[in-house]
């Protein structure tokens, strides 16, 4: 196999940022889900309320070598906005379930306004990954992330995809559809995007090396309504979780891909050689 597509995401739930090379921290990719939106409340603000999300591009110099500051946003029509770390008092913020804390970035507020046409958002900044933890059961004692929604690194397959999509087209013909256009892989926002083994090997995967650094395999990556959300139209539809639900069900989860924790810091590139451990107990995926 190789590491074909390596993607961060600075703010949670923006644009996609595909990037050549990337270091790897036991947080997860550097930069990674380090910014989200909340509202009011402190409480998350994600693409499956605010749709637009997805056309705000955020960067770093991470992401992007010219960004001097800390993250600079762009959306059509404005003018970018450039932010410094920001230094004031973490505040309390809701990630789903979990109780966290985040810095806010004020600058923004007005800014995110006209691009999400949607007043009382603000922006806040993970000051201190180590304080998030992760999935009992699943997770080891000092795994940690940001704002990704469960788990640091998501790995998906292009073998996978291809069966997916080759199920989406089948499920649509039995319905009397019209053929629908592929899936992208970016449809499933993972930060590893491989190719090179048969559909779904990755759910016998205990762990994944990518050139020299070593990731341990976490559990299947569930998948909700964003990924319905077309990034480019930002209409929704009924894929891929309808055709997920019939070949892809985990304890009554729809699930695609496999989230990670990094046992080892380093830097990966596209290109990398990625080898995989697989598990001596297969595991059964459907009803």
């Amino acid at each position: 196999m190789r590491l074909v597509q390596l993607n961060v995401h600075p703010l949670k739930s923006g644009a996609v940022r595909p990037v050549p090379s990337a270091t790897v921290l036991a947080r997860g990719l550097e930069d990674d889900r380090s910014w989200m939106l909340v509202d009011a409340d402190g409480r998350l603000v994600s693409a499956r309320e605010a749709h637009a999300t997805l056309h705000v591009v955020a960067d770093t110099p991470a992401t992007d070598p010219s960004v001097t500051g800390a993250l600079r946003l762009r959306a059509p029509g404005l003018a970018d906005l450039d932010l410094d770390v920001p230094d004031g008092p973490p505040v309390g913020v809701r990630l789903f379930s979990l109780d966290l804390h985040a810095v806010p970035a004020p600058e923004a507020d007005g800014w995110l306004a006209e691009a999400l046409g949607r007043s009382a958002l603000r922006l806040v900044w993970c000051h201190d990954p180590a304080e998030r933890r992760l999935q009992p059961g699943f997770s080891a004692e000092g795994d940690h992330t940001a704002f990704a929604d469960a788990f640091p690194v998501t790995i998906a397959s292009l073998a996978s995809l291809r069966r997916l999509n080759d199920w989406i087209l089948q499920r649509a013909l039995e319905a009397g559809e019209e053929p629908p256009e592929p899936l992208p892989v970016e449809r499933f926002r993972a930060n590893l995007v491989v190719d090179g083994d048969e559909p779904f090997a990755e759910d016998q995967w205990e762990a994944v090396t990518v050139g020299g650094v070593r990731f341990r395999v976490a559990k299947p990556t569930s998948r909700c309504v964003m990924t319905t959300i077309d990034a480019d139209t930002l209409t929704t539809a009924k894929e891929p979780i309808r055709t997920l639900a019939r070949h892809r069900l985990m304890g009554g989860k729809t699930v695609f891909a496999v989230s990670m924790v990094p046992e080892s810091g380093g830097r990966i590139s596209v290109g990398d050689e990625v080898r995989a451990d697989v598990l001596s107990r297969p595991v059964a995926a459907g009803r």
